[in-house]
């Protein structure tokens, strides 16, 4: 038997799960959860990364309790935000938040110095102003003297690797998304780095995931004998590419939506697919297991996520089930929104400036707390229509099925929409995807797994999953189209505001 630790760190909680393989399936169970949030300190938002830290360390230490031996732990994050360590190996300062403001206007910025076309396809990376090149555009025009006094910079599990091994490496899956990586070799792009004035000295090595990293050296987790002999391994990294190991996909062409805070819509590829469709498609690259991940980041659960606070703050029902059943009830497609929207991507009263764009463009304002709910999935729903069609004409093929994993796959009503506005069967689960592929990585490493057919056919045996079969297909159709036209009379009239 191989007992496997799976730290998952979400962008709002984390969750600790023990694996245990009998050389047949993959059991897991979820042995430590903790909540994930940032700190805002004179209007910058951070992340917690020793707090993090500590979490992650006392969900080992159960784990080791409940499991016995450990055989190997793994550690997966989000991807794009980094910490910068200086030359004795001390953290500068607390890892910024993605969605920090500090990038507002960063994107035009770096474009203006580094012509767009160029830049993605050196990248292959979609343009978002999240991304690691942006946050450091940002820190050295607001921040300077942090980059002087960095020697490395490791993103979110590297960074939580190395407080847990003492080593310093970087992992090519969330390296992949800095977009500072070179599509064609595989390593940081030092002639675009040069181009922007980034330090160059940064970057370490990048290792694959499925590699060993090394031993625990955290004296703390070294008191427990069922630690001392434990590898950690580089899995991949980020909890995007670990769930896509864990899609139960059968069929050759499918569709998958890794579901949680963020929607990421999208299938994989032998190769990186960069050209002007891809590009003006803003479709990314991102590395994966032996594979890419051609993909769109849409907001997500978050909106939802962000909702559920604003109605806690007003003292109104809250609770994710509640919503659900009031959404439920509620009319159908009452309005129309884009869900990528910039004025969603912060933190706030995510409803009012819902109700404030449907001012705008000529839309009766959700009156309910279930309607403004359901309004928010439908047009998710919408949006994933609209990246499938996307994604289809790059393929040159038909999606047949679609893979709903994470979080999200418990969203019924999501799911259901899904199905009906894309007129596909929708497969739900694994919920703890990235989880399963962070340990099914692990299992390579150790050398249980022999060659990805034997992974494909572990994880078919391991994973359960719901269908959900098209309703109501032909009105969703019809809506989709009223929602196609919405959409390009606010694309129009962005583009007369702008002129």
């Amino acid at each position: 038997m191989i007992r496997s630790a799976a730290v998952d760190l979400g962008a709002s909680s984390g969750r600790v799960i023990g694996g245990s393989f009998d050389g047949s399936k993959l059991h897991m169970e979820e042995i430590h959860r903790f909540s994930n949030q940032p700190i805002t300190v004179l209007g910058r938002m951070y992340w917690n990364a020793y707090r993090l830290y500590a979490d992650m360390r006392e969900g080992i230490i159960k784990s080791a309790k409940a499991l016995g031996r450990i055989d190997s732990i793994g550690i997966d994050t989000w991807a794009v935000d980094y910490g910068l360590l200086d030359v004795y190996g001390m953290l500068l300062n607390l890892p910024r938040h993605y969605r920090d403001m500090r990038t507002d206007g960063m994107m035009d910025k770096v474009t203006e110095r580094i012509d767009r076309k160029s830049l993605f396809d050196r990248t292959g990376i979609q343009f978002m102003s999240i991304n690691t090149i942006f946050q450091l555009a940002a820190e050295l025009e607001q921040n300077p003297a942090v980059l002087e006094r960095a020697a490395h910079l490791l993103l979110m599990p590297d960074l939580l690797n190395y407080f847990l091994t003492g080593q310093i490496q970087s992992e090519f899956t969330n390296a992949t998304t800095t977009q500072l990586l070179n599509a064609v070799d595989g390593d940081w792009d030092q002639t675009l780095l040069k181009q922007l004035g980034i330090p160059c000295r940064l970057f370490t090595r990048i290792a694959m995931p499925g590699t060993k990293l090394g031993a625990i050296a955290d004296a703390e987790l070294l008191q427990y004998p069922e630690l001392r002999f434990t590898h950690v391994v580089h899995v991949a990294s980020h909890d995007t590419a670990s769930a896509v190991i864990a899609v139960p996909a059968k069929e050759q062409v499918h569709a998958y939506i890794s579901s949680g805070t963020w929607s990421l819509f999208g299938t994989t590829v032998p190769e990186p697919i960069i050209n002007e469709q891809t590009e003006a498609m803003n479709f990314t690259n991102e590395g994966g297991f032996n594979n890419y991940r051609l993909l769109k980041n849409i907001m997500g659960l978050w909106l939802i996520q962000q909702t559920q606070d604003s109605f806690e703050a007003q003292g109104a029902p809250s609770d994710i089930l509640t919503l659900m059943q009031m959404a439920e009830k509620s009319p159908a497609f009452s309005f129309y929104f884009d869900t990528e929207d910039a004025r969603l991507l912060h933190p706030g009263d995510i409803p009012a400036r819902i109700r404030e764009i449907c001012e705008e463009t000529g839309q009766a304002q959700p009156v309910s707390h279930g309607a403004l709910v359901r309004g928010i999935l439908e047009n998710l729903a919408f949006k994933y229509r609209y990246t499938l069609e996307q994604l289809e004409r790059i393929l040159g093929n038909r999606v047949e099925t679609i893979h709903i994993v994470g979080g999200g796959a418990q969203n019924e009503l999501l799911c259901q929409f899904t199905a009906n506005v894309t007129n596909r069967p929708v497969l739900a689960g694994p919920i703890e995807a990235s989880a399963m592929g962070n340990l099914l990585m692990q299992l390579w490493a150790l050398g249980e797994l022999k060659g990805t057919a034997q992974l494909r056919e572990l994880v078919l045996r391991s994973c359960v999953t719901k269908a959900y079969e098209p309703i109501d297909a032909d009105v969703w159709e019809d809506q989709y189209g009223q929602y196609l036209q919405k959409m390009a009379t606010i694309q129009q009239s962005n583009i007369m505001n702008v002129n």
